[in-house]
């Protein structure tokens, strides 16, 4: 059965074409790792575990590279200028006076459980950028060797120049982004054409005081060995490189990565490796918020702890997930997520009470094959399920047979029982001072409570039928 995508490229939905026959080389755009992930950040890791997922149903063997960025991403990508402002892991570091390392260090454990429990499968490699700082000056190397990189005092730049293709994965025109370009806070005035991005920055000039710096080839007469930083979009190339080749399948990311940072590691890495990049580009919309976008001033920037402070389970956000296409935008409510909360209980409880010992039932698994095949329909394969639920003409058996066979893509842990924890007298004794604290609204006591009980190996929370325990 043949697997369609909607190629960014090429504005046209694809049939899936293998490099080598039974395999699919992936490559996901990671987190920079300075700080809490939204879940907008989540519903893409989910997109692409939904996507891995499609693919080891149809057979194959994924080999999936998400990247950690813990190095050179500027905060003038905010503006659309990524060579400009501030690294983002310096911020962190002045905001909470730990060394760059352990804030990237941080921020993975943190992102780590976030995409656990949404059930996502572990990437096959997880690459820091800072460990591939010599892959990344080899390509940049190779750029200037073939004259489409050029130094200045302050970076080395790409020349977009060189690059005829540079604008075919945007569809834009050159000349608009050159009229847009050049208004961030630092501008280096001996860049070729104003849409030339840095490929390496000099420890000089606004990137005088960088924390993290290393020596490189290149010469500046403002620093010594060269030494600077590599500039965000590199990081990529030379990580999806090392672990996918020159040329590989499927690369995914959000929209937000294709005017910018996707147009250029298209052009450094074709130039650099003399090879074609990437068949197929995926992109997923964004998520919205209230029928806004999400903002930290507004306090929408919600995360995982934030959806099960308020008593949700992750896996029904994921759920809400899958009832939308990845290239439209969806738009979050507590009030939706807390119908997708009750579908999914009701899904889970549903199939879980179900006899086993059945049979898949080949005409319900053709249907949802062909709903995920096309361009991962999650919305479809979603309702192919409830579809199936109602028709009594199939067995319990057989029905439950089925969905855990779906489930094999939608990843809701439908057969999955809830283990009974065992609460200590001294847990126990800690919950009941609790609850008479919050009756109190001492909510300063509760949060110190609630602290003691994660002392004791166990994490609290508070949703609409009262406390509820894990184990951490």
């Amino acid at each position: 059965m043949n697997i369609t995508l909607t190629n960014t490229l090429s504005r046209s939905k694809e049939v899936f074409k293998p490099i080598t026959d039974g395999k699919v080389g992936m490559y996901h755009c990671g987190p920079t790792v300075y700080w809490n992930q939204h879940i907008g950040n989540m519903r893409a890791v989910v997109i692409a575990d939904l996507v891995r997922r499609m693919f080891m149903y149809n057979g194959y063997d994924v080999n999936l590279v998400r990247n950690y960025t813990d190095v050179g991403h500027l905060t003038g990508d905010n503006i659309g200028d990524a060579d400009t402002g501030e690294d983002r892991m310096t911020k962190a570091v002045n905001r909470e006076h730990l060394t760059p390392d352990e804030i990237a260090q941080k921020y993975i454990d943190i992102y780590k459980n976030d995409i656990a429990s949404l059930n996502t499968l572990p990437p096959t490699h997880d690459p820091r950028a800072t460990d591939f700082i010599a892959d990344m000056i080899a390509l940049v190397q190779e750029l200037v060797a073939s004259d489409h990189a050029y130094m200045t005092d302050h970076a080395v730049y790409f020349d977009v120049s060189t690059y005829h293709d540079y604008t075919k994965l945007s569809g834009q025109q050159l000349a608009n982004l050159e009229s847009g370009e050049g208004h961030g806070s630092v501008t280096d005035s001996d860049k070729r054409n104003p849409t030339d991005f840095a490929l390496w920055f000099f420890k000089a000039g606004a990137h005088a005081n960088a924390l993290q710096t290393w020596p490189s080839p290149f010469t500046s007469p403002l620093v010594a060995n060269g030494e600077g930083f590599p500039g965000w979009h590199i990081e990529c190339s030379a990580m999806s490189k090392h672990y996918l080749g020159s040329t590989f399948d499927v690369h995914m990311g959000g929209i937000e990565h294709i005017p910018i940072h996707h147009t250029n590691e298209i052009a450094q890495s074709t130039c650099a490796n003399h090879a074609h990049f990437v068949n197929y580009w995926l992109h997923n919309e964004h998520l919205l918020v209230d029928g806004k976008k999400m903002a930290k001033s507004e306090g929408t920037s919600y995360t995982i702890k934030d959806i099960e402070d308020k008593g949700f389970e992750p896996l029904s956000l994921r759920y809400f997930f899958l009832q939308a296409h990845y290239r439209s935008k969806q738009n979050f409510t507590w009030e939706s997520l807390t119908a997708s909360q009750t579908a999914y209980r009701k899904l889970k409880a549903t199939v879980q009470a179900m006899p086993d010992d059945g049979v898949i039932a080949d005409s319900y698994q053709v249907l949802f094959h062909e709903m995920i095949n096309d361009d991962l329909n999650t919305a479809g394969a979603l309702a192919t399920v409830w579809e199936l639920l109602k028709n009594s003409d199939v067995s319990d058996a057989d029905k439950k047979a089925t969905i855990l066979d779906f489930d094999r893509v939608l990843g809701l842990k439908l057969d999955e029982v809830a283990e009974k924890v065992e609460i200590p007298n001294a847990v126990t004794e800690l919950l009941s001072a609790r609850e008479a604290a919050r009756a109190n609204k001492d909510f300063k006591k509760s949060d110190e409570l609630r602290d003691e009980i994660a002392k004791l190996g166990f994490i609290v929370k508070d949703t609409q039928d009262g406390q509820t325990v894990t184990k951490s």
